[in-house]
């Protein structure tokens, strides 16, 4: 069965868990690491001969042009994942508009690839943000793939479908991969479940996803394959979910390419091939 395999272009520095300190004008006064990390995961990707999608932050095409470039001239699709990695729902639908736009602009200036996915920073489609679905829409995107069917503090739809759905005619959601015991849905879409969870675990909940006979979405960040990225002095919480296992990343990711069949999500749902940017 046919999978996607995503990633969130972001840096170390720009991730949600840092913003109550690390403000957005100061982004420039953190050393970059984004293309250095991509680039691993580049590597990885053309040894196993696999295509992926790259929900790629709008600041990071507008500041390193050439890594986007570089992603799209290795065979990968491009898609949005906001300008700023602001929270959808702390915006309000002008705000947005703008982002996404914003984002979209910038990809498709720097990898020529018309844009039509979206994944919301944080995952931050939750039952106060839908309205942004329809923005999506009639800002061209096809697909959304946000939507992670959990109860999490800072995401989740719970009752969500846990397989890709047209949420309304040419317009899809992917949401986030999750097994199911009992009636409990558990993550395990990639992320801090990734480096968390034992490789064995990961792999027996993604192939009963796939015995389910449902694709499924895993994603990742670059700076997850960074171990020797700056540290901050964050709580116990977070420093558990964003450091843990940095040093394993690569070669999980290896396993992963080899023990499943991976491509873009643009093909799992059966979409047109990137087209040239019209804009």
């Amino acid at each position: 069965m046919k999978n996607a395999l995503s990633f969130d272009v972001e840096d170390y520095f720009q991730v949600s868990n840092f913003e109550s300190f690390i403000r957005f004008e100061d982004w420039e006064k953190h050393e970059s690491r984004v293309e250095r990390n991509t680039r691993i995961i580049l590597d990885v990707l053309a040894e196993n001969k696999i295509r992926a999608t790259f929900f790629t932050l709008g600041w990071v095409a507008e500041k390193v042009p050439k890594l986007v470039r570089a992603i799209a001239d290795a065979g990968h699709e491009l898609a949005a994942h906001g300008y700023r990695h602001r929270l959808v729902y702390s915006l309000d639908p002008q705000e947005f508009r703008r982002d996404l736009r914003q984002s979209i602009d910038l990809i498709e200036q720097a990898g020529g690839q018309k844009i039509i996915g979206h994944r919301a920073p944080s995952f931050s489609i939750t039952e106060k943000s839908l309205w942004a679905l329809d923005i999506m829409q009639e800002e061209g995107v096809r697909y959304d793939s946000s939507v992670f069917p959990v109860r999490h503090p800072r995401y989740g739809i719970p009752d969500a479908p846990r397989a890709p759905y047209e949420i309304r005619p040419g317009f899809w959601e992917f949401p986030m991969a999750t097994f199911t015991v009992g009636a409990t849905k558990i993550p395990v879409a990639g992320g801090a479940y990734f480096r968390l969870y034992p490789y064995p675990v990961t792999r027996w909940g993604l192939r009963r996803i796939n015995r389910e006979g449902k694709p499924l979405v895993m994603y990742l960040h670059p700076w997850e394959f960074d171990p020797q990225q700056p540290r901050f002095d964050v709580s116990l919480n977070v420093r558990l979910r964003h450091y843990s296992n940095l040093d394993k990343t690569e070669r999980r990711l290896r396993r992963l390419c080899q023990d499943f069949q991976f491509t873009t999500v643009r093909d799992v749902l059966g979409l047109p091939e990137p087209s040239p940017a019209l804009r």
